[in-house]
């Protein structure tokens, strides 16, 4: 202390820090770990059937997996079949099949007679997730129920007896007869924060799926993972977490990251405008005409929101006025939810060849002919977020464009606009947004009940926290209560990085 404060050069207050440093990080992954530790030991139970419904899946579907997807859907599945509580983050980059991984996961867990639930941050993706899982898991019999503030919907079919489901199918064919049905009771709920609520009477619990984790606070997962015996729990970012990040704010739960993309998909090629959207419309209109389709981004909703940026629209009557008649539409938060619903069927359907919207587009969109997206003054975004905006392009095969239009002249804004032009891998994206925002931003609500660092910095120190991390997790390992006469110092250590409490934290 003497050190930090009065130094008498730069190599003692250099060496006081560091000490300083690795203190405040081993105080905080040895919370971690204990955390870690305790959530393992919670009584649960296996949730894996025999794979025989994923294998009927696989054998219907015209494309094979990556290897890294069957990786990660081999460290699930080993997960599943303890009778330990899995917790398991799920990275992967825009387009990488976190979706399916999500889905044999609740296979097998439906296959071994549990309820599952996949919660969603916004509505429009859990109706998207509902669409395709219905067309997907239909054939397999599988009873899928929609929870949204807006909707309420189950798919038809009656669940089938789990111990008939590996009687002979055709590839993707419904169950023979001899799958009687026995319940009507959803297999699998897919909604928003809807599903937290008691409208929902949960049975058997066996697997809750949450994606886009960094959308919810901590209060809301902890609602669904709570339970007795322990449900498994599977969170999914499409926002690649820098290693560091991961090691703290995801620091209890096992990591599992896709790091390769399916074949086939196509080029997105972007490119950075200081003014004019359109280097020839006629051309562009013509492009449209043949049958594809363009997303147009705006950072606000109507003119005089907060500053003078281009908003959604008065952008949507200038565009619809340019195409006719060519077909354009608006989306943003404030169209009611039955409405919104109605201009994604019609812009999936291509009954629709522009649309113009905020930032209500960023996750789970998935339109393949959507080849074109135009971001109106991009540097009001983050950089992740304008990485996730463009993840909505490049879903096909043909080659995709992404425009990012700006005006302004600061040289750190066009520095970003220029990192996200030269690269698509999200995780270098991922470490320069960590370099440009810092982790306190980058965490947003993941951080939540996590103590804020005093000292240490997360990327200028990010070897004392590896070292902390390995540390603190050998200790736990050998010594879980830390009741060893040498390890009982660190008790006062770990419940002084607990404030505020991390009890609670998924």
């Amino acid at each position: 202390m003497r050190n930090i404060h009065f130094p008498a050069d730069i190599e003692s207050l250099e060496t006081a820090r560091r000490h300083l440093v690795l203190t405040e990080f081993f105080g905080l992954q040895l919370l971690i770990a204990r955390r870690r530790a305790q959530t393992t030991a919670l009584p649960g139970a296996a949730h894996c059937g025999s794979g025989k419904l994923l294998g009927r899946l696989l054998h219907s579907l015209p494309f094979p997996l990556t290897g890294a997807q069957d990786r990660v859907i081999r460290e699930i599945r080993a997960d599943l079949a303890t009778p330990h509580p899995m917790n398991r983050l799920l990275q992967g980059d825009v387009g990488s099949g976190k979706t399916f991984v999500a889905l044999a996961a609740i296979l097998f867990a439906v296959e071994a007679g549990f309820q599952t639930a996949l919660m969603a941050p916004t509505q429009i993706l859990a109706e998207q997730h509902y669409l395709n899982f219905t067309r997907l898991l239909q054939p397999l019999g599988i009873r899928i129920a929609l929870r949204t503030g807006a909707r309420k919907e189950d798919t038809t079919l009656p669940l089938f007896d789990r111990a008939r489901m590996d009687v002979p199918a055709s590839a993707g064919g419904p169950p023979g007869d001899a799958c009687a049905p026995i319940s009507d009771t959803p297999q699998l709920f897919i909604g928003t924060h809807a599903l937290l609520y008691d409208s929902v009477e949960f049975s058997d619990l066996g697997l809750v799926v949450i994606d886009e984790q960094h959308k919810f606070g901590v209060a809301q997962r902890a609602q669904l993972i709570t339970r007795r015996p322990a449900p498994d729990v599977l969170v999914m970012t499409a926002t690649p977490i820098p290693r560091t990040l991961t090691m703290t704010a995801y620091g209890d739960l096992a990591v599992s990251i896709l790091d390769e993309l399916p074949p086939g998909r196509g080029r997105i090629k972007t490119e950075l405008r200081e003014e004019g959207a359109l280097k020839d419309p006629a051309k562009f209109k013509e492009y449209l005409a043949a049958g594809n389709q363009a997303y147009v981004v705006c950072p606000l909703i109507d003119e005089g929101e907060k500053s003078d940026a281009k908003a959604a629209t008065q952008e949507y009557e200038k565009w619809s006025a340019f195409l006719a008649p060519l077909k354009c539409e608006l989306l943003h938060g404030r169209i009611p939810a039955d409405e919104k619903e109605a201009v994604m069927r019609r812009f999936r359907a291509n009954e629709v060849q522009v649309l113009v919207a905020t930032t209500v587009i960023e996750v789970g969109i998935d339109v393949p002919n959507a080849t074109v997206m135009i971001i109106e003054d991009a540097e009001k975004f983050g950089l992740a977020q304008l990485h996730q905006l463009r993840g909505r392009i490049g879903r096909g095969s043909q080659t995709s464009f992404c425009i990012l239009l700006t005006r302004t002249k600061d040289p750190s804004a066009l520095a970003k606009l220029r990192t996200l032009a030269a690269t698509t891998d999200g995780f270098a994206i991922a470490e320069a947004d960590l370099q440009i925002r810092g982790p306190g931003d980058i965490l947003g609500t993941a951080q939540s009940g996590l103590p804020p660092l005093k000292i240490g910095n997360l990327l200028r120190d990010r070897d004392l926290m590896l070292l902390a991390r390995e540390t603190a997790l050998r200790i736990v390992a050998a010594d879980p209560e830390l009741a060893l006469p040498e390890n009982q110092r660190f008790r006062a250590l770990a419940v002084e990085s607990c404030r505020p409490t991390l009890s609670h934290v998924s």
